[in-house]
């Protein structure tokens, strides 16, 4: 099963089905919602948004609620970058979207559009969202990692990461330099790293600051 999927929100249904007829003939998996008061229901009914990765195509103009007010209400719940959301809009609504893109929106077409142009930009804000969530995913593994570590490994982990040598951690603990040894391989075994340098370019990559790292 596909974990990709383009959900196309849009109350013309002619748009909708010929979009829909587009992704099919492309391979990519689509949902359509005639508006956006009922995309809005259906992706507060998703238990895991992350569970695929998608990018919604999204009308500026309709009836109920306007693609704008949608976006907004996915900024508000921290969605455009695992959402990607790319605006379809009429010429009149072109100063908007350039608005919507500096708020994060991945891009605007206006219609009539391009479809070849159209799919190249929907397959990179799909490259884009899979990068967003594997880097979160990264995140959380080291997160994990972190967690696994006794408060003793923790103590020696922030010393050596701050430079200090094996005796001078053993001093400033009170123990034995054998023990920070067996402590320090420990620290990297769980981590899953060979030296210290590799240890804090992994934390610095992940945003785990030494200083703070329950962050």
């Amino acid at each position: 099963m596909s974990d990709t999927q383009v959900c196309i929100v849009d109350d013309d249904r002619e748009v909708l089905d010929a979009l829909s007829w587009l992704m099919r003939s492309r391979g990519l998996p689509s949902l359509t919602f005639s508006s956006g008061e009922q995309f809005l229901a259906w992706l507060a009914q998703q238990p895991n948004v992350t569970a695929y990765v998608r990018v919604v195509l999204l009308d500026v103009r309709m009836g109920d609620v306007s693609g704008l007010q949608v976006f907004e209400q996915m900024c508000h719940q921290s969605l455009q970058q695992s959402m990607p959301v790319i605006f379809l809009t009429g010429h009149g609504d072109v100063p908007m979207a350039v608005e919507a893109l500096k708020h994060g929106a991945f891009d605007f077409f206006e219609k009539p559009f391009n479809d070849n142009l159209l799919v190249d930009r929907i397959e990179a804000a799909l490259a884009q969202a899979r990068q967003f969530m594997n880097e979160g995913q990264s995140h959380a593994q080291v997160k994990v990692r972190l967690v696994s570590l006794t408060d003793r490994e923790r103590e020696v982990m922030d010393l050596i990461l701050d430079g200090k040598l094996n005796k001078l951690v053993a001093d400033q603990l009170n123990i034995s330099v054998r023990t920070v040894e067996v402590h320090r391989a420990r620290v990297f075994e769980k981590m899953g790293v060979k030296s210290a340098v590799e240890l804090a370019k992994m934390l610095n990559d992940h945003g785990f600051q030494t200083s703070n790292l329950d962050a």
